[in-house]
């Protein structure tokens, strides 16, 4: 299981750092997407969204919610690649959903 704060993925503008190693920026490019696809629906679960998962081999539809504790949890049904994504509220990927 992936567990992300997200702001410590992020710079001091709120981006994802172009100096970040190729893996380590396409993770947390992933996690931005899960965050905006999340938060753009109401209400916020069970949501499928259109990003593939990142396993390879793995061709499987994300599926994510926010959860009580206000955190985005992740899912590919397919492979079961999963995470939980916190301190995401007020980032660029936040859609305000919940204000």
């Amino acid at each position: 299981m992936y567990i992300t704060k997200m702001i410590h993925n992020l710079d001091e503008k709120g981006n994802v750092p172009k100096q970040m190693h190729k893996e380590a920026k396409e993770l947390a490019s992933f996690m931005a997407l899960v965050a905006d696809e999340t938060t753009k629906q109401k209400p916020s679960v069970d949501i499928q969204t259109d990003i593939r998962c990142f396993e390879k081999q793995c061709d499987g539809m994300i599926q994510s919610e926010i959860t009580e504790d206000d955190e985005i949890h992740w899912i590919c049904p397919k492979c079961q690649n999963e995470g939980v994504i916190s301190e995401w509220q007020g980032t660029r990927w936040d859609n305000g959903i919940n204000n």
